[in-house]
């Protein structure tokens, strides 16, 4: 943390302004879902009326532990400050099912990946928080509405196309495990969080478990420019991501085990240059296949028990680099009767390079995660990445790492 003092300022920030209020012990209350509490009663009442505030931290270490070509053991940090607002607009202004949200992001840090020796060339990333330009990004600013009984279900404004296709969660902290992975290997087309662009996106629920969807998202590559975190213009805009998907969240067995199971494609519609022929150009397109379910329940207890995941990616191999991506992941919530909200996960993702000279990056983890609080959770790690950079003479190297998320 020695490397990263704005951590340190922002906790003692934190717990200035909880000490601060008349019942200090309700800011630190370990079963109170947020660090700082209810505000006196404050938030709960503000939230009745429509408004919901959030604000979070994300720090990740990651360490060199060993690596079979170099003898390093660099240590770097990242971290991610998020500030966001909900507004129920049928509260508010009386709108029906309306909602709109506003989130700021903060990114600071530097990755081991990129520092050091050892991961030089790596696809994937030993710290998933860093990148996008280490800035503050306006992450959303958009409105949504329902119609037709809560059928139709449209959403307009400035938002990632991760927020709503190919939509994962970002558990582990190796990014071959975390979020959406088609942003995550055709990033310089499909922006993941935290960058936003100008999008629409269409739903329709064809029965409470099964909805399609579609949308469009502006191609805007100046979105990624560092000084451009709060930028609404237009300018530079080349042509949109046009995704479409299928999802469908059933609930299996007496216990109602949740699943979660997407299919999709996209195509984008800006000309870009053929990797074997720039002087030729072509358009991107890719699909996917996420599937999530639960799988046992602890003692009849749902909220407790084995989850499963897979995921696969593939990309049109004349305008992409990374041609398919596979992952799957194993994890266990509450094994342990004594800490009921921990979990234990392992995870393997194979990143494949289909280009001469080159074959698959690996890379594993697995993760305690400790429920400190309910509004803590620390995620102590290992990782093994093997064939770095998908060389098949690439290096290999083990990496520690350490994962906290706060709710304020």
């Amino acid at each position: 943390m020695g490397k990263n003092p704005f951590v340190f300022r922002l906790l003692c920030v934190a717990a200035t302004i909880g000490l601060s209020q008349t019942h200090a012990a309700q800011a630190f209350d370990p079963n109170s879902p947020y660090m700082l509490g209810d505000w006196n009663g404050e938030r709960t009442a503000l939230k009745e009326k429509g408004y919901d505030f959030t604000m979070a931290y994300t720090g990740e270490l990651g360490n060199v532990l060993h690596s079979k070509d170099t003898s390093g053991h660099d240590t770097e940090y990242a971290g991610q400050l998020t500030f966001g607002a909900n507004f129920d607009l049928e509260k508010i202004l009386g709108w029906a099912d309306t909602e709109a949200q506003i989130t700021v992001t903060e990114r600071h840090g530097r990755n081991v990946t990129n520092e050091s020796d050892a991961l030089n060339g790596q696809l994937s990333s030993a710290q998933e928080v860093w990148g996008r330009g280490q800035t503050w990004r306006l992450t959303d600013f958009w409105i949504k509405k329902k119609f037709l009984d809560e059928k139709l279900d449209i959403k307009v404004g400035r938002y990632g196309v991760a927020e709503e296709f190919n939509s994962f969660a970002c558990d582990f902290q190796n990014l071959a495990l975390c979020g959406s992975q088609m942003g995550n290997w055709s990033g310089d087309q499909w922006y993941n969080w935290p960058v936003s662009q100008w999008a629409m996106r269409v739903k329709y629920n064809l029965t409470p478990e099964l909805f399609v969807q579609t949308g469009g998202f502006e191609y805007n590559p100046e979105n990624l420019e560092r000084g451009k975190g709060f930028n609404l213009s237009t300018d530079g805009s080349h042509g949109a991501i046009v995704p479409t998907e299928i999802v469908w969240l059933p609930k299996f067995t007496a216990q109602n085990l949740p699943g979660q199971y997407r299919i999709g494609y996209f195509y984008s519609t800006a000309d870009i240059p053929k990797l074997d022929d720039p002087s030729q150009t072509g358009h991107r397109h890719g699909g996917w296949i996420s599937i999530k379910q639960q799988l046992t329940a602890h003692q009849d207890d749902a909220s407790r028990g084995l989850t499963g995941s897979i995921n696969a990616v593939f990309f049109d191999q004349a305008t992409n680099n990374v041609s398919d991506m596979q992952n799957v992941a194993l994890s266990y919530k509450g094994i342990a009767d004594a800490r009921p909200q921990d979990e234990i996960a392992v995870g393997l993702g194979r990143i494949h390079k289909g280009r001469d000279g080159f074959g698959s990056e690996y890379d594993a983890e697995i993760y305690y995660g400790l429920q400190a609080t309910n509004w803590l959770t620390v995620r102590p790690n290992v990782q093994y990445v093997r064939h770095i950079g998908a060389e098949k003479d690439g290096n290999n190297a083990w990496v520690g790492g350490v994962k906290f998320i706060t709710a304020f």
